[in-house]
Parts: structure tokens; C-alpha cells; sequence
């Protein structure tokens, strides 16, 4: 469990196949020696789980069904990726209950200067309609974010300038694809409303 407060940034050094998937190395800073082998971690909302550690490097194992449901399988070596430990019962929870099980792939539509911020819009996929309201949570690529609107088949995130510095959604734009995760609680009431 994570609370979508990213801790770092990263990169991804090198993506190497392997039978059934593909082997990650992120590099990850200062945050690899705060775990070990078999630890769990959000990279870019994905909760992967720690196969290797040297240094500052990470190495994480990832299977065709998360290569295929999250952007994980369009990275390249030198992409940045968003880090986030798990949530442990002291800490605070600064922004909401976010699993890495990334539900979509979604894209960026538009963004937009306001003052300061920036108000970034998305394509909503079919899987999330109901999930995903205004004032509600969202995480984008591990990012938790307060929905600002809902329209059709988009929704908007407003995000302030020290989300845009320290989270790789500061150098997102239009056409980049994000993986989303909706609100764990919307989820649950949306199963047992189509229950009754």
C-alpha cells in the first residue's frame, strides 16, 4: 500500500528480456539502500517487487500482464520514473490509499499554463468512468492528485509547482502516456452497487 507522495525520482538504466517478461534496472538514488531483495516499490504507480539491489540500482522483474496494462512495456533506458516506498502504519498518509495496480493506460490531451500551475487533462478510459470524480482521487503514474473536473470521456488535474519539480509529471505533455490508478474506495462502492 502507497499513498501516491512520491519520494524520488528515478531513471531506468537498462531493460533486458527475460523468459516471460523483462528485467528492469532503475536507478533509483539515495532510496535503494533504505530496502532489500524482496521489498515492494511504486515505480511510476507499478508496485514492483525488488529481485536485486547494487548500489544505487534496483532491479525489479516485470511480467507480460504488467508490461501490457501499465507503460512499463513502452519505457526506455533513460526514461525517469516516479519512486514511492510503502506506506508503513507511522507514517502519514498525505495523499490517499493508492495499491500499484494500475488500472489503464491513459494519455495526456492537453496542458495548460494557470499562473503558476498547471492544469493537465486526460483521456478517461471506459474501465474508470465512475471511478474517477470531481474532488475525488487519482493517481498518475503514482502521483496522487485531486480531480479538478469530469467531462465526457476526459478529466483535469491541477498540479502546483512543487508537484511539477519533484514528480516526472512536470515534463509530461500532450500525446505521453500515464498509467492511472482510481480511488480503491470508488472501486469498492462501484462492485456493491452492481452487486444490488
Amino acid at each position: 500500500m502507497f499513498t501516491g507522495i512520491v519520494q524520488s525520482t528515478g531513471q531506468i538504466a537498462s531493460i533486458a528480456p527475460r523468459q516471460g517478461g523483462v528485467r528492469l534496472s532503475v536507478d533509483t538514488g539515495p532510496l535503494a539502500f533504505e530496502v532489500r531483495e524482496g521489498d515492494s516499490v511504486a515505480v511510476d504507480g507499478c508496485c514492483l517487487t525488488v529481485v536485486g539491489a547494487s548500489g544505487a540500482r534496483l532491479e525489479f522483474d516485470a511480467i507480460p500482464e504488467t508490461l501490457r496494462r501499465t507503460t512499463l512495456g513502452q519505457r526506455a533506458p533513460g526514461d525517469p520514473v516516479n519512486l514511492e516506498l510503502p506506506l508503513r502504519p507511522m507514517d502519514r498518509l498525505g495523499g490517499h490509499f493508492v495499491q500499484g495496480h494500475v488500472d489503464a493506460v491513459s494519455e495526456v490531451v492537453a496542458r495548460r499554463a494557470q499562473g503558476d500551475d498547471v492544469v493537465m487533462t486526460f483521456r478517461l478510459p471506459p474501465v474508470l468512468r465512475g471511478h474517477i470524480v470531481e474532488k475525488g482521487s487519482v493517481a498518475v503514474d503514482g502521483v496522487s492528485l485531486t480531480v479538478a473536473s469530469v467531462e465526457g470521456g476526459t478529466f483535469s488535474v491541477a498540479l502546483i509547482p512543487h508537484t511539477l519539480s519533484v514528480t516526472t509529471l512536470g515534463r509530461r505533455g500532450p500525446g505521453d502516456a500515464v498509467n492511472l490508478e482510481g480511488d480503491v474506495l470508488a472501486k469498492y462502492v462501484a462492485a456493491l452497487v452492481r452487486s444490488r
